[in-house]
């Protein structure tokens, strides 16, 4: 059975495909049938829902005339089947699906509303008085005044569209009607007014393409909703509605940034099952959507089951949860997921056994679901983790266990299993207090306590216990209850002597961790250029010198001559560490640059270098007006430290008739990364602005390596660049643990990992029919094979290629000795693993009809150039180009700028040539694309142009310095022509997959009138320039 797709976007992909390519009625019906299951697993989608509602539609406007080119059997049947009413109906069913969808509810409403419209004015048109029948009229009144009682964004035109509907349908009651309107949407706008902030902030992120800001809002925006739900109202007010707090959890888990969230999916439940408005039963419907969602989420699988078995879900239904669980990749992020499934069917399985009455069936099938449990995490476990793995740190599938045997009366065989974990559990002080614990409750009553006694000593006697001093308290106490004379008095004895083993114990670890404090403090505050490597030499040679009578006395002679060679040993190193440092600090812009505060606000850079130019060589300048324009401040790098300590001395000196204050910027810049990848300098700087004020913001050129993400950023104090590193290790959205850290380049951080360390081997000429467990059962004579990855195709087909990672060094240079050797019927080339070098192009790639390949060997939309006045487009036209992209831009901040326009196939980033070329599903998409994009700011001064391949390897690599030139620039030369506009390319109209050409979908066409030809210029028409209509074209509208 083929899988069903799972998201807005597969879905859409998915019965998109197939209503491109049905061509008959039976293949039609079937695409309806696909849009039903789609409704079901995304009920609150809005483009689903209208992409459906559309396509039924189009099924009864088709088969209602021959030009569609339906065969006239099928136009028969397909008149029964696709009736008007149940068209209507599909739209009615939508619009109740989606009406609290507060932000484009109205996408929906405003196409249904004006097919019923359509329907009114043609019933009109058809009757001989010229009337509509009241209760037609009153029907859509009816969905108007529910609409009206609704929140929405576009009340004020849902309010002016009644208006003319009462103009025309029924004026004699107009005025009541609307003061009755008035008085009964004063709810639904007091609600829409307290979100439309909210609203505005998720526009705003949503227009300007930034996740991360989009992602914080809809945060934001869920927590507020979710408390507006809770909040109990005051006497005489309504409580917050619900379904707003739903709607907006499924608005938000349709949308890609949030579907496969399992967080989200886990709020969105408990809030559910929280509300006192709710049946906890709701959550049954949203559960096997979150776990289809998110199907490594051992919380959610777990929730799903119990809450199964709280609703009185029959067994084998829950079974089946439990097996789709288990069927799950639940170990994608560890073991944690795996034992959260078992813990809650384990739990079910003992409930069920403990229910009074339960019949012994029950009590067989816990005894044996329980024990497998416990062999299926070990397998589990061991397949993840090897060896290494030791079961549950806490546990607590065996907790489980040993209750339901102990419920059953089987003491001995439950003791069996807490034997079984004292193996792995035995230095956690819990496990030992839980252990005491059960014994002490399973023991007959009025006999001596021994078994939990000897628990107790056992534990006392732990040496590498975590807290013993814990477990030496509960003994003596439990002696001084439970235990005689003698047992007492040895308790104490053993007590007294192991709490000595743990004094001795404790101070050797405070020891141990004093040293390394002090070790870390001393690496700290040690300086090269002032120490002297050679002088505690010097002093235990003298010392043995003057105290050991055992070697050979030096003369006077001999020991001047010695100490002179040392000194000048000591100069030499002192010399060349001192070399070393100042040609690190002439590489270190960190530490040869100046802050200069308070200049004139209308300074320039010309006056700022003439002003500094006599303190020494200046390699750059930055200036920048502050906020309030009052001054300026400028950061300037000298070419040495020296310069900057001359520089110092025009602190408080005069600029012109400004005061400045100038100061060394070392320790103002930060080494940024690990940062999402579309931030661009707004994102850095509300990163850090509760620390201080971001001075500036250095990005890497990508020229030779598109996937560097890393920043530079300058702060205007030492203060504000201590606090920003305080960030650093913080989670960011997207999982990112962003690295802040200060900018020192002579601190090259050595590089880690398998491949670094040598312990990666490359495997090529596998045999195709091999599987990763005979490959590894081959390797690992050689050694514990710590990871092994076999390359496949993205259908799963094995390349016949991978990569084997070893524990040890050692043993993948044994396992060279495989090079060259046959296995199976391929012979194997066996090489450790280097890096390669990287591209100069970065590509995202989804699917592309008609891939070629560029000189890099990379799959690109497009040849590698461009026959002489190619167009702004490819022949396909689903292809733009766009230039003057700064080297600096990565990939993933195009694909933000671009993606808005329509869904993307392929972008390849071609820092090198400052461009991208950028593949769309359509045409129209591209086209719309090109015309939006188009003189896009998409850094400050650079914007946007779109134009051709030839164009794009053209243009030659960016070649930038922020050094001061001195001396007269050369003028440019001037262009010898102007890039003519390529013309739009719109898709054609012809077919649509053998349903004929679509005849409106219900709008009413205006039919053009004899008078009306040549009448563009003519009273009432304004002619519309270029600019409007390529406004018009960019927002999808068409007049």
């Amino acid at each position: 059975m083929t899988a069903l797709p799972v998201g807005e976007d597969a879905w859409l992909a998915f019965v998109d495909e197939a209503s491109r390519t049905a061509s008959d009625l039976e293949t039609r019906v079937a695409v309806v049938e696909q849009y039903k299951h789609a409704k079901e697993a995304q009920p609150w989608s809005l483009k689903l829902w209208l992409a459906y509602c559309e396509w039924f539609w189009s099924l009864h406007t088709d088969c209602q005339t021959a030009d569609a080119g339906w065969p006239e059997e099928e136009q028969e049947l397909g008149k029964e089947l696709f009736t008007l009413d149940g068209a209507l109906d599909i739209w009615e069913e939508a619009y109740k699906s989606i009406k609290y969808r507060l932000n484009d509810s109205h996408y929906l409403w405003n196409r249904w509303i004006s097919i019923e419209l359509e329907e009114l004015a043609k019933s009109k048109a058809h009757s001989r008085s010229r009337t509509v029948p009241p209760a037609e009229v009153d029907r859509v009144r009816g969905l108007f005044l529910d609409r009206l009682q609704t929140p929405h964004a576009t009340w004020d035109d849902t309010a002016q569209r009644f208006s003319t509907f009462l103009s025309e349908y029924d004026e004699r009651s107009y005025e009541s009607t609307m003061v009755e309107v008035t008085k009964l949407s004063i709810r639904a706008k007091q609600l829409y007014a307290a979100r439309e902030l909210h609203e505005l902030k998720l526009a705003n992120a949503n227009n300007t393409g930034d996740t991360e800001a989009y992602k914080v809002a809809m945060y934001d925006y869920m927590d507020w909703e979710n408390k507006q739900a809770r909040i109990k109202p005051k006497k005489g007010q309504e409580a917050s509605p619900v379904i707003l707090c739903i709607a907006l959890y499924e608005r938000a888990l349709c949308s890609a940034a949030f579907s496969f969230d399992a967080a989200i999916w886990i709020d969105y439940i408990v809030f559910i099952g929280q509300n006192p408005h709710l049946h906890r039963s709701a959550t049954l419907s949203v559960l096997p959507r979150a776990t289809a969602h998110c199907p490594s989420s051992g919380v959610l699988w777990a929730r799903w089951i119990l809450t199964a078995e709280a609703e009185g879900t029959p067994h084998d239904q829950i079974e089946s949860i439990k097996h789709a669980a288990t069927n799950a990749d639940l170990d994608r992020d560890g073991m944690e997921s795996v034992v959260e499934v078992y813990i809650a069917w384990c739990g079910y399985l003992l409930r069920r056994a403990s229910h009074p009455g339960a019949p012994e069936e029950d009590d067989d099938l816990a005894h044996m679901g329980l024990a497998s449990a416990l062999e299926s995490v070990q397998e589990w476990g061991r397949k993840l983790h090897g060896k290494e793995y030791h079961g549950d740190p806490r546990f607590r599938i065996e907790r489980l266990m040993i209750q339901f045997l102990s419920q059953k009366g089987a003491v001995d065989e439950a003791r069996t299993y807490w034997k079984k974990l004292v193996k792995n559990h035995a230095d956690s002080y819990e496990f030992w207090q839980q252990y005491y614990v059960w014994e002490m409750t399973v023991r007959a009553p009025k006999t001596p306590p021994i078994m939990a006694t000897g628990i107790l000593l056992e534990s006392v006697r732990r040496r590498t216990l975590d807290w013993p001093e814990k477990m030496m308290e509960t003994y003596l106490r439990h002696c001084n209850i439970y235990a005689d004379a003698d047992v007492l008095v040895s308790g104490l004895d053993t007590v007294h002597i192991f709490s000595k083993l743990t004094a001795a114990r404790r101070e050797k670890e405070a020891a141990d961790a004093a040293a390394i404090y002090a070790q870390q403090n001393l690496s700290l505050l040690e300086t090269p250029t002032n120490e002297s490597p050679g002088g505690s030499k010097r002093k235990r040679e003298t010392t043995d010198i003057d105290g050991s009578a055992g070697k050979k006395v030096k003369t006077i002679a001999e020991l001047v001559n010695q100490d002179d060679q040392q000194n000048q040993q000591d100069q030499n190193v002192q010399q060349d560490q001192q070399d070393h440092h100042e040609q690190h600090l002439k590489r270190d812009r960190e530490n040869t640059t100046i802050l200069v505060m308070d200049l004139p606000s209308e300074v320039t850079q010309t006056k700022v270098r003439q002003y500094f130019k006599d303190y020494g060589h200046i390699n750059s300048i930055v200036v920048k007006p502050e906020p309030s324009n009052s001054s300026s401040t400028a950061l300037i790098e000298f070419r040495s430290n020296l310069d900057v300590l001359s520089a110092l001395l025009r602190d408080g000196k005069y600029f012109g008739s400004n005061q400045i204050h100038v100061k060394a910027a070392t320790g103002f810049t930060l080494y940024v990364t690990n940062y999402p990848p579309t931030a661009d300098d707004t994102y850095i700087k509300n990163l850090f602005k509760q620390c201080g004020d971001v001075f500036s913001i250095r990005w890497p050129s990508l020229k030779f390596n598109p996937h560097r993400r890393f920043c530079y950023v300058t702060f205007r104090d030492q203060e504000s660049a201590a606090k920003a590193t305080e960030l650093h290790g913080q989670m960011l959205l997207g999982g990112f643990k962003l690295s802040a850290l200060y900018s020192n380049p002579a601190v090259k951080k050595a590089r880690e990992g398998a491949m670094a360390e040598g312990r990666e081997l490359h495997v090529t000429g596998l045999d195709k029919t091999l599987k990763e467990s005979e490959v590894k059962g081959v390797f690992s004579k050689y050694g514990p094979v710590e990871n092994i990855r076999i390359l496949k195709t993205g259908s799963g087909e094995n390349k016949g290629a991978g990569f084997i990672v070893f524990e040890k060094k050692e043993h993948a240079e044994a396992a060279l000795a495989l090079h060259e050797t046959k296995l199976k019927s391929r012979v194997l080339s066996v090489e450790i693993s280097t890096g390669k070098n990287f591209k100069q192009t970065a590509t995202s790639k989804g699917t592309s009809a008609s891939p070629a390949t560029d000189a890099d060997g990379d799959s690109v939309m497009s040849p590698a150039s461009a026959p002489e006045g190619a167009s702004r487009t490819d022949n396909n036209g689903c292809t733009i180009t766009l230039l003057n992209i700064p080297d600096t831009v990565n990939d993933a901040r195009v694909r933000v700028i671009a993606e808005p326009y329509g869904t993307i196939v392929k972008l390849v980033l071609h820092p090198k040539h400052q461009g991208a070329i950028i593949e769309y599903v359509d045409a129209q998409t591209a086209g719309r694309a090109a015309l939006g994009l188009e003189n896009y700011e998409i850094t400050p001064g650079r914007k946007l142009r779109t134009g051709g391949l030839k164009d794009l390897y053209g243009e030659k690599e960016e070649i930038k310095s922020d050094r001061v030139h001195v001396g007269k620039a050369k003028e440019p030369k001037p262009t010898g022509f102007i890039q003519p506009v390529a013309p739009v390319r719109r898709p054609g109209g012809n077919g649509r997959g053998g349903l004929g050409t679509k005849r409106g979908l219900g709008y009413a066409g205006v039919k053009p009138s004899s008078s009306s030809a040549g009448a563009g210029n003519g009273e009432g028409n304004t002619a519309k320039s270029n600019a409007d209509f390529r406004a018009m074209f960019v927002q999808g509208k068409t007049q």
